[in-house]
């Protein structure tokens, strides 16, 4: 039984995964180096690599500690530019500055810096590439995630599996750089139909309204005299 034993064997012995998920590490962090145009080895994305989901896993835990090496060793460094000085090498402020205690102070309070670069430097390998990415690491990503707690990677599931074995694949990549904005959609919006103009009375029509308006007086009239011829036979 594997009990409280983390991790995932991939398939391969101690050894070759070790190699494997620092080869990996160093990798990720080494596209975000600087590359000339047309440059051998230029990736594509800045950033990135494909490889499949539990490779992925096992390596953004590496990566993940790494970043927050450099980043506690980015805090040592401010700390300690207190005690720095601004003064030239072997001129005459500089070799006071190293004769007394200042030097003392600054070398006290940027050594625990030089030890997070040294571990860095091993859990990537300790080899030239493990130098160069660890430059690369403290130079370009640890400063974008001085303010950030933590998750400084992301694993992206792709849709279309590996070919040959069809397992299935995944984007790993630094956060910050390529983040996706949920964007909200739009309300709909109606057209509302126009109102009817009104119709303008024609000629013809204005002529027909004024022949009936006068009749209407001669109705009153006609009625008028019809209750006057009533009311004396009533009183008869």
């Amino acid at each position: 039984m594997r009990h409280r034993r983390k991790g995932r064997k991939l398939g391969r012995s101690p050894k070759h995964l070790r190699a494997m998920l620092r080869n990996m590490a160093c990798s990720l962090i080494l596209t975000e180096d600087y590359y000339e145009e047309g440059e051998p080895g230029k990736p594509k994305v800045p950033g990135r690599i494909i490889t499949t989901v539990a490779k992925a896993k096992e390596v953004r835990r590496l990566v993940e500690r790494c970043v927050r090496l450099a980043c506690r060793a980015l805090e040592i460094e401010e700390q300690a530019e207190a005690y720095a000085t601004d003064a030239e090498r072997d001129t005459d402020a500089w070799r006071s500055w190293r004769n007394g205690d200042g030097w003392q102070k600054w070398n006290q309070a940027i050594a625990p810096a030089v030890a997070l670069r040294r571990r860095v430097v091993a859990l990537l390998g300790g080899n030239q590439q493990a130098k160069r990415a660890t430059a690369v690491l403290f130079d370009e990503i640890a400063p974008r995630y001085m303010d950030r707690p933590g998750g400084y990677t992301r694993v992206v599931r792709l849709a279309k599996p590996r070919l040959g074995d069809a397992g299935p694949r995944a984007i790993l990549e630094f956060v910050g750089t390529r983040d996706r904005e949920p964007q909200k959609p739009e309300a709909p919006t109606f057209e509302t139909a126009p109102e009817p103009e009104e119709q303008k009375p024609t000629a013809s029509a204005q002529q027909e309204s004024e022949q009936e308006t006068p009749q209407e007086p001669a109705a009153a009239q006609a009625s008028q005299q019809q209750q006057s011829q009533q009311q004396p036979s009533e009183q008869q």
